[in-house]
């Protein structure tokens, strides 16, 4: 009888212990969407912004933070078409949910780090330390979050360099 208690324990904390360890990365994947966006910088996990953020931004790659991100049209439909099919309105994940939850119905942020969620993720992290030349600011998920391109953002996981 006890054994039986502590498995059924066991069960019922594993999806409050499975959300710190969540995968971010898209259950789909796709090939053009990794390629454009990691020519650059790591190709962020489309859950991270809300369906109107991935269609502005994907509308404006003219002018994409500074630089000319411009794709041909076939492969920006395919690439958009895969970011809003697995934008936070449309993800899985319990992130996804909270990033969403973050935002007011208005709120169309073009970077992740300018989210409520993220800002109050990342709450303990001081200007000096987004400064480091190895950090070197918000949008370099790598810097600290070794498994980023996987989609793993575990607080267990990270290294924050010096």
């Amino acid at each position: 009888m006890k054994r039986i208690f502590v498995i059924i324990t066991l069960l019922a904390a594993a999806p409050v212990c499975a959300d710190g360890n969540e995968n971010l990365a898209p259950a789909a994947t796709n090939q053009k969407w990794k390629t454009e966006c990691s020519a650059c910088h790591i190709a962020y996990p489309p859950s991270l912004l809300p369906e109107r953020s991935w269609r502005k931004m994907m509308g404006g790659l003219d002018r994409h933070f500074g630089q000319d991100a411009s794709l041909d049209g076939p492969t920006a439909q395919e690439i958009t078409a895969f970011l809003v099919n697995n934008s936070a309105e449309r993800g899985a994940n319990k992130r996804a949910k909270k990033v969403l939850g973050s935002l007011g119905p208005n709120e169309t942020p073009l970077r992740i780090s300018e989210t409520a969620w993220f800002v109050r993720k990342h709450d303990e992290v001081s200007p000096q330390v987004w400064k480091r030349p190895k950090v070197g600011g918000p949008a370099n998920c790598l810097a600290c979050h070794g498994g980023a391109e996987r989609g793993d953002y575990s607080e267990h996981q990270i290294r924050i360099p010096r």
